[in-house]
C-alpha cells in the first residue's frame, strides 16, 4: 500500500489524490556528516504522493497541507493527543485546560492566554468560538462527523453541547484545529477555499509553494518556545522508489515509507543515523468479507478462513517486518490494545491451524474432495482477492493468502483495479474478499465500529464510505458498539468492548493481518530528539497531527 497513514475519513476523501504520482529531488547526498539539502536549521520531508495543488485549507484531507503534513506546522489543535500510548491524557495546546460533563455531552474549554496568529492577531475565545461553529454548519470540513449542538462562549472560555455521549470521539474534539475569525469569517465557501495564504498559530509560514516543493519558515512571534529547525522543506516524490533513493542519499530527513528491502536499501547506508520506528496505534489491516455474498455470510467459512491465513509470512514478505504483528485473537493490535483486551482472550495468539479450519468446515457440512472445498449445497468455494495495482504490500498479502486457502480447497485467484476503481468496488460492496485497513482512534471503539457497526450498513450497490464494507449484520454488535459510546461508567463500557471482541473471534467480519503502523523513517544526522521505541512520546510520521510535537522537540546534532 502506498499511501500515507489513512483514517477512513482522510482515505475516502482522498485516495485518488495518494496514488503517488510526480516529484523530483535535487541537492547533494548528505552523506559522511553533511547537512542534507538547505543547510544549517534546515529538515528536509519527503512523501510519495506526486505533484501538489496549492491547497492550505487544514481541514481538507485532499489538501497538500494534509498530503504532505505541513498543515499542523501552521495550525494547531487544542490538545496534542498520542495515539501510540492511547491511554496517556492528551497534552495542553491552545486549550490550557479542558473539562468533560453530563457523560461526555458538554465540553467546557479554556482557552491559552499567550497565542498570537501569525498576522499579529491575538488568539480569542471567539476564535474557538468561531470555529466550531464553522464546523457545526459544514459538514465536509466535519470530516469526523462530531454532531454539535450548542457552542457558547463567556470570557476565555468556550462551552459546547452535543446530544449525546461523545466518549469515544474526546480526542477528535480536542485536536479540532483552530482557525482565525477575522480570516475565515470572510471567506464565501469554505468547504472548497484553498487558503493559498494560510495563517495560524503555529510556529511556521508558508514561504514558497511549487507542484514539488513547499518551503515553510519559522515566524519570530510563536508562544511556545522558538524551534530550533528555522525551515521546513517538503518534498512530493513522484513514487516509493525515488522517496526511498532521497531518502537513502540524505536528499531527504525525514518521511513514511514502504521499503521492502529497508535494511539494505536504507539502514545499510549509514547505520548510526539512518532509522526508523513503525510502532501501531488502535487500527488494522486486514482481510475484509463481503458478507452479502455467498457463501461469505458462512461464519464458520470465515473461521475456517482466519485460522489458516499466515500472518508471520505476511509480517516478513508482503510487510518486511515494517508493520507490526497482530497476534490477539480479537484482532486488537498489542501493546496499545493491553489496556483494553477482554480476560478472556489475554494470552489467547493467533495461530495457523489448518486442522482446526477443517473440523469448522465439516461441521458447517462443507466437504473437501480431490483438494476442493464444496459448500452444503455441492457448489465449488472459489473467491476473488482484490486490491490496487502496484501496491506491492497487500499484492503480496493477497498471493499469501491465496496460497494459504489453498490448503482448504479453496480456489482463489487475485484481481487488481485502478485506485479509483478499487474504492468505488470496496464502498459499492463490489468485492469477495479485499486487504483493506480501519479506523484508528483512542480507543479499539473507532476500528470495531468501522468493522461491525450495523447503522453503516448499506444494500450492496449503495455506497457504504463510512465504513462496514464488508455489509456484516450482527445485532449485538451493533447495540455493543452503541452501549461503549453511551456508557456511564467504566464497568458498562468494559463489558461492552468485551462482546465487541467475542463478535470479532466468534464471527469473524474481517482478518486482522498486521497492525496499522503510525510509522516513520527519519536521520538523526543533522537532528536529534526523534520519538523511537524507548521514547514514545508521540507517533513519528510526518503527518500525523504529533508532527508538529516533533519539530519542537528536535535538536540540532552539530
Amino acid at each position: 500500500m502506498r499511501v500515507p497513514a489513512r483514517t477512513r475519513a482522510a482515505a475516502a476523501a482522498a485516495l485518488s489524490a495518494t496514488v503517488l504520482l510526480a516529484g523530483c529531488t535535487a541537492g547533494a547526498p548528505g552523506s559522511g556528516g553533511a547537512q542534507a539539502k538547505g543547510g544549517k536549521g534546515v529538515l528536509t520531508v519527503g512523501m510519495p504522493n506526486g505533484p501538489q495543488t496549492n491547497n492550505n485549507n487544514p481541514f481538507l484531507n485532499t489538501s497538500a497541507g494534509a498530503s504532505l503534513g505541513y498543515r499542523y506546522m501552521i495550525y494547531e489543535p487544542l490538545a496534542m493527543v498520542n495515539i501510540v500510548r492511547p491511554a496517556e491524557e492528551p497534552k495542553p495546546w491552545l486549550a490550557s485546560e479542558w473539562t468533560w460533563a453530563d457523560n461526555y455531552k458538554k465540553l467546557t474549554l479554556t482557552v491559552q492566554d499567550g497565542p498570537t496568529w501569525s498576522d499579529g492577531k491575538k488568539l480569542t475565545a471567539e476564535d474557538v468560538e468561531f470555529t466550531f461553529n464553522l464546523l457545526k454548519d459544514n459538514s465536509a470540513l466535519n470530516i469526523s462527523g462530531v454532531p454539535y449542538g450548542g457552542v457558547t462562549r463567556k470570557g476565555n472560555t468556550v462551552e459546547l453541547t452535543f446530544p449525546e455521549s461523545q466518549f469515544v470521539n474526546q480526542s477528535k474534539i480536542l485536536t479540532t484545529f483552530v482557525v482565525p475569525k477575522h480570516v475565515w469569517s470572510k471567506v464565501e465557501n469554505p468547504e472548497t477555499w484553498p487558503n493559498k495564504e494560510p495563517v495560524g498559530t503555529g510556529p511556521y509560514t508558508l514561504k514558497t509553494f511549487t507542484p514539488q516543493t513547499v518551503t515553510l519558515t519559522a515566524r519570530d512571534s510563536y508562544w511556545k518556545d522558538a524551534p530550533e529547525v528555522k525551515e521546513l522543506r517538503y518534498t512530493s516524490y513522484n513514487d516509493n522508489n525515488a522517496q526511498t533513493t532521497a531518502l537513502a542519499n540524505g536528499d531527504c530527513e525525514w518521511t513514511f515509507v514502504f521499503t521492502p528491502d529497508y535494511k539494505k536499501i536504507y539502514v545499510s547506508k549509514d547505520p548510526e543515523h539512518n532509522k526508523l520506528w513503525f510502532p501501531s496505534g488502535l487500527g488494522v489491516h486486514g482481510l475484509w468479507f463481503n458478507t452479502e455474498k455467498k457463501p461469505f455470510d458462512d461464519p464458520a467459512l470465515r473461521r475456517a478462513i482466519n485460522h489458516v491465513v499466515d500472518r508471520e509470512a505476511i509480517h516478513v514478505r508482503a510487510q518486511a517486518t515494517l508493520y507490526p504483528k497482530i497476534e490477539s485473537v480479537t484482532g486488537l493490535p498489542l501493546p496499545a490494545g493491553e489496556p483494553f483486551l477482554a480476560p478472556e482472550f489475554k494470552g489467547e495468539k493467533q495461530t495457523v491451524d489448518v486442522e482446526a479450519a477443517e473440523k469448522e468446515l465439516e461441521k458447517a457440512g462443507y466437504t473437501l474432495s480431490g483438494g476442493v472445498l464444496k459448500d452444503p449445497d455441492g457448489k465449488p468455494v472459489t473467491m476473488t482477492l482484490t486490491d490496487p495495482a502496484g501496491w506491492s504490500d497487500y499484492l503480496t498479502g493477497l498471493a499469501i493468502i491465496k496460497d494459504n486457502v489453498k490448503k482448504i480447497g479453496i480456489d482463489a485467484k487475485i484481481k487488481t483495479q485502478t485506485a479509483d476503481a478499487w474504492t468505488a468496488a470496496v464502498n459499492n460492496g463490489d468485492f469477495d474478499a479485499t486487504l483493506h485497513w480501519t479506523n484508528s482512534g483512542a480507543t479499539p471503539y473507532d476500528m470495531y465500529q468501522n468493522i461491525m457497526d450495523g447503522e453503516l450498513y448499506q444494500p450492496l450497490g449503495k455506497p457504504s464510505p463510512a465504513g462496514n464494507f464488508g455489509r456484516f449484520r450482527d445485532e449485538n454488535a451493533t447495540k455493543a458498539l452503541r452501549e461503549y459510546a453511551n456508557a456511564s461508567d467504566d464497568t458498562t463500557r468494559a463489558e461492552a468492548m468485551n462482546e465487541l471482541q467475542r463478535i470479532m473471534v466468534e464471527q469473524v467480519p474481517m482478518v486482522a493481518t498486521a497492525a496499522a503502523p503510525i510509522g516513520a523513517e527519519y536521520v538523526t544526522r543533522n537532528w536529534t530528539g526523534w520519538p523511537s521505541e524507548s521514547d514514545p512520546y508521540a507517533p513519528p510520521q510526518p503527518t500525523q497531527p504529533n508532527a508538529l510535537d516533533i519539530v519542537l522537540n528536535l535538536k540540532s546534532a552539530s
